[in-house]
């Protein structure tokens, strides 16, 4: 007995130590970056533009030459840099990108601008002086949703993010080519992140290009998935306490930048010459 003791003794004595928990200050965690200047801030919206774009490409949002994601110039903010009209998304790069001042001119680029994206987004820019980036496309499961003249329901979590936080412009005119109808949608947008453009597609809006981008991929996904849920059954909604909860967790931009991270890196990694 008193061997079987020594043993166990030893034994104890020769466990290695758990390893120690490293501090969270050394820890990495992404967060959007600060500028150093302009020029650096500029080169960070076109780059991150032209990833957007190519995702959006990669998961089939385009339609022909439909389709638009803007960056307002962080210098000459009345200005905004946008895919060339006619241009594929999968094949856009940095230096593809056009400027195009208030008047819908082009001021820096060699190609032309669509219409329909300086029409809307001119508006957006003008009547939110916050946001940075605003996206739009035709794609599949938004233009399905906006068929039907109503709001993203809460019957999951991610869909929350948009819980009293997006609107319907519930009307249809032709394809937006004027100023007005512009100002319209803007109206229709007021203070929120989306608006769903009925018979036509979704829109949103961010304080960068990563959370634009994220808003548009989500809610394209709460699309689908409110359409399927529908054609199953009768969703259960969340109730608007633990709706509105859930929006005050994942609604915000930041929220919505760290979330399009690993999108980015994929992107980036698998299609570096975008970044030319």
């Amino acid at each position: 007995m008193p061997e079987q003791q020594a043993q166990a003794q030893a034994q104890a004595q020769e466990a290695p130590k758990p390893p120690a928990p490293i501090p969270t200050e050394k820890l990495r965690f992404a967060l959007p970056p600060e500028h150093k200047s302009v020029a650096d801030e500029r080169t960070y919206r076109k780059q991150r533009l032209a990833a957007a774009l190519r995702l959006f490409g990669r998961f089939g949002f385009e339609e022909g030459v439909a389709g638009h994601i803007t960056a307002r110039d962080p210098e000459f903010t009345d200005h905004f840099w946008v895919n060339p009209f006619g241009m594929s998304f999968k094949h856009i790069t940095v230096s593809d990108l056009i400027l195009v001042n208030h008047q819908g001119q082009v001021v820096e680029g060699r190609h032309h601008v669509n219409q329909a994206a300086f029409a809307i987004h001119s508006q957006i820019h003008r009547a939110r002086p916050e946001v940075v980036a605003a996206a739009h496309s035709h794609s599949t499961y938004g233009r399905a949703l906006s068929t039907l003249g109503e709001l993203l329901e809460p019957i999951t979590q991610d869909v929350c993010a948009f819980y009293e936080d997006h609107a319907l412009f519930d009307d249809y005119t032709g394809v937006v080519v004027d100023e007005e109808e512009g100002r319209r949608i803007a109206t229709a947008l007021g203070p929120h992140k989306a608006v769903i453009l009925r018979n036509h597609g979704l829109l949103t809006v961010g304080d960068s290009v990563d959370a634009a981008a994220w808003w548009f991929i989500t809610m394209e996904r709460s699309c689908q998935v409110q359409l399927a849920a529908k054609a199953a059954g009768k969703p259960v909604r969340i109730s608007p306490a633990n709706a509105k909860h859930t929006h005050d967790q994942l609604g915000n931009d930041l929220a919505a930048w760290i979330n399009y991270q690993p999108l980015y890196q994929q992107i980036i990694r698998s299609e570096p010459e975008l970044l030319d």
